[in-house]
């Protein structure tokens, strides 16, 4: 009978490589830093697929950095795969009291700003500017900074839209008198989005996937009919475009 792989057998595979593989024996919690990067977003690459064989795999790929992380701190004697579980568990339960206590269900963001002496408490520097918008807007509204609902988010982004076209009808000589207009309206549109229950990253993702399937199959169309795109007029690009767009190609 075939022996049920544990996660208490990936961790002494891990110890063992540590132990008798040169290479997994001289990493170090910063040499590791760009490997947790690369293997998070192979896992997000997967979801956007949609292909579970391959998230099963980068799934793997990414607990391999958290066994590794976990292992050179337990040679450090900081702390255990199994304190990095404990601590897990303590976090949740306390995230779920009307599950798991006496308390009642309260928003984490609520719960957590009571906790935290600014929204930005903890928060990377280095997450994409998207995310990193949208995590501010979530913190912020978890304080009651945040409108009832998108009416106020509309309002704002309508207002936003409107100083980007006074910037530049006042043909400012300072692009980045213009660059702050468009920083202030694309933080409006996260916002929006939020309050919508989408997130800008996501949707954002999304629409990029469709033009670039959409703008493959203007440049197929161009070759079938001899078109040299950089050549074509507007008017013509614009045509196969809707030509595609016609026939329903998306992500």
């Amino acid at each position: 009978m075939q022996h049920e792989t544990t996660l208490a057998d990936t961790l002494a595979l891990m110890r063992d490589l540590r132990r008798r593989c040169a290479w997994d024996a001289a990493q170090t919690h910063e040499s590791l830093r760009p490997y947790l990067v690369e293997e998070a977003l192979e896992v997000d690459e997967a979801l956007r697929a949609g292909d579970d064989r391959l998230l099963r795999e980068e799934l793997g790929d990414l607990l391999l950095q958290i066994l590794f992380h976990s292992v050179v701190a337990e040679e450090r004697g900081a702390f255990t795969l199994l304190d990095v579980a404990s601590g897990l568990v303590t976090k949740m339960r306390a995230r779920h009291p009307h599950l798991y206590g006496t308390g009642d269900q309260e928003p984490w963001e609520r719960m957590k700003a009571k906790r935290r002496t600014s929204v930005t408490d903890g928060l990377p520097v280095t997450l994409p500017a998207l995310h990193r918008a949208h995590r501010l807007q979530e913190r912020a509204a978890g304080v009651g900074f945040d409108w009832p609902d998108a009416a106020g988010a509309f309002a704002k982004v309508a207002e936003e839209l409107e100083e980007v076209r006074a910037e530049v009808a006042a043909g400012s000589a300072d692009p980045a008198r213009v660059q702050d207009e468009l920083g202030d309206l694309l933080f409006a549109c996260v916002n929006l989005c939020r309050k919508l229950g989408a997130h800008a990253a996501v949707a954002l993702d999304r629409s990029t996937r469709t033009f670039v399937t959409r703008f493959r199959g203007v440049e197929a169309l161009a070759r079938e009919r001899g078109i040299v795109m950089q050549d074509a007029p507007l008017d013509v690009l614009d045509g196969l475009w809707d030509e595609v767009k016609r026939s329903g190609a998306t992500v």
